[in-house]
């Protein structure tokens, strides 16, 4: 069904409910002109995003390849569904890494099941979902250890950190606001500076 407009990243729809199996939300995202997500049963219609949302992204993407080039983790975009199997949910982040080889849902090979680091660049239409009601169904993946929340209008990062494989209740937070500064990815023992994720990115003088 097509979900309440109570929600920042939904629509509201003139028709008559109805609840979607995952293969009948999976053929209507085949050929739908706009992407969606599905959760147990209801079409979550996603924003289209920025140039900046779409530079940050991809200069996250580029940074991660470099560094993580002769390791063993991959680096994916939004291409790719993170299928999250405890709330029935298909979701889109704009970057996901994993640690060795992919673990797809059943048949699929466009849905994974084993992020490691998620990134999601905030935009107003979907930050308060990117925070609470995605943030927690990413926190039942078994696999996921790091969630980064980027601004697009300043520098600011918030990095939480799970710590503990069998508690990802158990996480460090924090926030990373000058340009200067590098974030420590426990996870995939590497850092990443600020300037690189920002790197195509002109902020106002009160911004930085």
């Amino acid at each position: 069904m097509v979900s309440s407009p109570t929600h920042p990243a939904r629509i509201a729809s003139e028709t008559p409910k109805t609840q979607l199996t995952p293969d009948e939300y999976r053929a209507i995202e085949e050929t739908a002109e706009e992407r969606h997500e599905y959760c147990n049963g209801e079409i979550i219609t996603m924003p289209g995003g920025s140039e900046t949302h779409s530079a940050i992204s991809s200069d996250l993407l580029i940074c991660l390849g470099f560094l993580l080039r002769d390791t063993n983790f991959r680096i994916y975009n939004s291409d790719l569904r993170i299928w999250i199997p405890s709330f029935n949910c298909g979701t889109y982040a704009d970057v996901f890494v994993i640690d060795g080889e992919p673990e797809f849902n059943g048949d699929r090979t466009d849905e994974i099941l084993n992020p490691l680091l998620i990134v999601e660049v905030l935009s107003p239409s979907t930050e308060a979902y990117d925070r609470g009601e995605k943030f927690r169904k990413y926190r039942s993946i078994p696999s996921f250890r790091e969630y980064l929340l980027v601004a697009q209008t300043e520098p600011y990062i918030e990095h939480y950190h799970h710590l503990d494989r069998d508690n990802n209740d158990r996480a460090s937070w924090q926030v990373y606001d000058r340009l200067e500064r590098s974030i420590v990815l426990h996870s995939l023992n590497i850092e990443v500076p600020l300037t690189e994720i920002y790197r195509r990115i002109q902020f106002s003088s009160s911004a930085v």
